[in-house]
């Protein structure tokens, strides 16, 4: 029966069915039920989901205007891939990626390669096998074997790992030592070789939010190049500070001025402030994307380039994105960025005033993006996964992980302040975390939690589980 039929608005859903039946959950339903019904049972269980503005862990967008909402909803039929049918969606999806070709001073944006995906770990495995493709062509060219390739990189997002798993490419993460949270441009050379397909520069890691040295690591690669021949491309993971260092230090060197910069991926859905589902993947010129990685495929009666790990696809995160180009302009970038950076100042200055923490980054433009990392020091009777633990009580979800190998017993927090986290609701979760400590202080735990207790989202991959890009 149809919500407009015989009454139906007026039935007590609870009464009537919800206090009475549970929702299936093993196998498949025999009967269906009305619209309202179901509603309210899958909306009734996502109360149980954590508030997403309140999780200040996730890069994600969480928070969009009320036109990106009417944009989607109008958009939930557009298949991206199906360009024949949808042309003007695939119109604004060749504008976004020369708009980002410009503000990542592409030599040549109007003809510059690019694709949308479905996010940057995507766009990341992208520039990763448009990498692995070009060093084997060269091998081949040369005669020489092409079977051991290899990627260095620093402390990266699990989507690194996925891809060295995936596509058969060893990993050489170059480990953490001293006092260094990132890959650093003295610790490149000596991981790399003839095999090496790229190196990957974290361009607002992870872990801290850090940039990493792309300007020294290119100098030390050149470097290398005198000194052995070999010429690799770097490959910026830019999932965060490529939507944000454009608009705050716009003369930090990192990208595409730089050319042993051959690839950046950057996600939409994060500083790029589209919805979920956005992702970018950029090459410098033409040549840097092998003709062989690009398929021409005819479907639904047109024949289009396609260079991509998905197929299907909504098109409506790329039209918001583009909402988002033409709302914000530079300009508007700039000024939400700005604040977003002031704010990340504020919180740092404040939790540092509290004593027990050592801030690790704490919103400053030229180091990083507008995050505030820290670290636990001094003698106190609770552990950052008690702290963890206890601000989950106010709804705040700021998980406690270790650090990457070499450095795993070093346990940190980091706080992403995005679009939509106002001052006022750093000043509350302030409040938070100092009423949070005191308690601690007051009621040590016995004995402290630990990682596995603890929960949260954390960095690593497992054998098993890979945690999601949060």
């Amino acid at each position: 029966m149809g919500r407009n039929e015989g009454g139906d608005n007026d039935r007590d859903v609870y009464a009537e069915r919800l206090m009475r039946h549970g929702a299936p959950k093993e196998g498949f339903p025999r009967l269906g039920t009305e619209a309202r019904v179901a509603y309210q049972l899958v909306h009734d269980e996502l109360i149980l989901d954590g508030v997403s503005r309140m999780n200040l862990a996730t890069f994600c967008t969480t928070w969009v205007e009320p036109e990106v909402h009417r944009l989607m909803d109008e958009s939930l039929d557009k298949n991206m891939i199906d360009k024949d049918e949808y042309p003007q969606t695939a119109e604004l999806e060749r504008r976004c990626v020369r708009m980002l070709a410009d503000l990542w001073h592409s030599p040549d944006p109007a003809g510059t390669p690019g694709t949308s995906t479905t996010g940057s770990s995507e766009a990341a495995m992208l520039g990763g096998l448009a990498a692995k493709f070009a060093w084997r062509e060269r091998r081949a060219a040369a005669g020489k074997a092409a079977d051991r390739p290899n990627l260095v990189c620093g402390p990266v997002q699990v989507c690194w790992e996925k891809f060295a798993r995936y596509f058969d490419v060893e990993l050489r993460q170059v480990p953490l030592s001293g006092d260094r949270y990132l890959m650093e441009p003295d610790d490149v050379a000596r991981h790399c070789d003839e095999n090496t397909i790229m190196v990957v520069c974290n361009f607002g890691q992870t872990f801290t939010g850090l940039y990493e040295d792309v300007r020294g690591i290119a100098e030390a690669l050149d470097a290398f190049e005198e000194r052995t021949g070999h010429d690799i491309r770097i490959h910026v993971d830019g999932a965060n500070g490529a939507f944000v260092a454009p608009f705050s230090t716009p003369d930090l060197v990192w990208d595409f001025r730089l050319p042993r910069v051959r690839s950046i991926n950057a996600s939409g859905h994060k500083t790029g402030l589209a919805p979920l589902g956005a992702g970018w993947a950029v090459w410098r010129t033409p040549e840097d994307l092998p003709e062989e990685l690009v398929f021409q495929v005819s479907y639904l009666g047109g024949h289009e380039a396609t260079f991509s790990l998905n197929f299907s696809r909504p098109g409506g995160q790329v039209i918001s994105q583009y909402y988002d180009f033409v709302r914000l302009g530079r300009e508007g970038y700039r000024r939400v960025h700005g604040a977003q950076l002031e704010t990340a100042r504020h919180l740092a200055a404040r939790v540092a005033a509290m004593g027990p923490f050592e801030i690790i980054h704490g919103g400053d433009p030229d180091r990083g993006i507008s995050a505030v990392a820290w670290r636990l020091v001094g003698d106190e009777p609770f552990t950052l996964y008690d702290l963890a633990d206890r601000l989950r009580t106010r709804g705040w979800l700021v998980p406690a992980y270790p650090l990457p190998a070499d450095r795993q017993d070093e346990v940190i927090q980091r706080v992403l302040v995005r679009h939509g986290f106002s001052h006022d609701m750093a000043d509350l979760f302030l409040d938070d975390l100092e009423r949070a400590i005191e308690h601690l202080r007051g009621h040590p735990p016995t004995p402290s939690l630990t990682r596995d207790e603890a929960g949260g989202f954390n960095h690593g991959a497992g054998s098993t589980v890979l945690p999601p890009d949060s």
